[in-house]
């Protein structure tokens, strides 16, 4: 019996071992595999790097190739400007140094013109002269000194677009029935030109006509160019006014500083007045005949 449980043991001791054994050389094989794929990787890594290297220095090579022919070049270049400057030195030195003649310096006059006072103006029972004027409409053209066979009101104002000027007008517009039936063409007058009159015209839907004076005739006849101040500044403009022509072509009425508000109505109220004394003057006439 002793010497069986003697060799029981003996063999459960062999078996241990060789378990331990078979355990070590698992853990051997195990630990081959894992170095074995590290040296791959490693191996991958460094051929990258390698290759990237490699191509740093391919492209290095290529800009310093470009570099020093754009070198060569400039420096091809700067010879042959030196060699130029050379000969024109040379060709210089051999003629013989001419005069050079100063240009007549002139000074440019500005074209504008300059707006001035007006010295003199129509009076009251004198007849408008002859002048030709643009104006909007049909016509195009406006004749101070023709007969019209009505009355005209002329009324000037400072310029297109502004407010003062814009109620003007339209202050004239809505009124012009009442002037049409007492005979009476209305016309507004400034400096600015025909295609700024006749865009301000269709916009404002003004049924009225306006004549241009950009060269300031018309206002220079009426006197209405007068010196005025704005923020200290002093400068020459129109001042408002309005102006009656009877059909013959007097100047039988003016406003001048006119003030917009009420305005229409005074003139109106004197085209009344100047209308009935004519009736009155006519009937005087014919009863005289009879």
């Amino acid at each position: 019996m002793a010497k069986k449980t003697a060799k029981k043991k003996v063999a459960k001791k062999r078996t241990a071992k060789k378990k331990t054994v078979k355990k070590k050389a698992s853990k051997k094989a195990i630990g081959k595999k894992v170095s074995k794929k590290k040296l791959v990787k490693k191996k991958a890594v460094k051929k990258k790097l390698a290759k990237k290297k490699a191509a740093k220095k391919k492209t290095a090579k290529k800009t310093g190739a470009k570099k020093s022919t754009s070198k060569k070049r400039l420096s091809k270049k700067t010879v042959a400007k030196k060699k130029t400057t050379r000969k024109k030195a040379s060709k210089k030195s051999l003629t013989k140094k001419k005069p050079i003649k100063k240009k007549a310096v002139t000074k440019k006059t500005s074209t504008k013109k300059v707006s001035q006072a007006s010295k003199s103006s129509l009076k009251l029972g004198e007849y408008v002269p002859s002048l030709l004027l643009d104006v909007t409409g049909s016509s195009k053209e406006f004749s101070l000194a023709q007969s019209y066979k009505k009355y005209r009101v002329l009324y000037f104002y400072p310029k297109d677009n502004t407010p003062g000027c814009t109620l003007e007008g339209h202050d004239f517009t809505d009124h012009l029935k009442k002037f049409k039936a007492l005979e009476t063409e209305v016309f507004g007058v400034s400096r600015d030109s025909l295609k700024s009159h006749e865009g301000f015209k269709a916009k404002q839907a003004y049924k009225h006509e306006l004549i241009s004076d950009p060269q300031e005739e018309l206002c220079h006849i009426f006197g209405v160019m007068k010196e005025k101040s704005l923020y200290g500044r002093k400068y020459v403009g129109v001042d408002r006014s309005t102006f009656i022509i009877d059909p013959d072509g007097m100047l039988v009425h003016e406003w001048r500083s006119v003030k917009v508000k009420g305005h229409v109505e005074q003139v109106l109220e004197k085209l009344n007045e100047l209308t009935e004394s004519k009736k009155g003057g006519l009937f005087s006439n014919l009863k005289g005949l009879f």
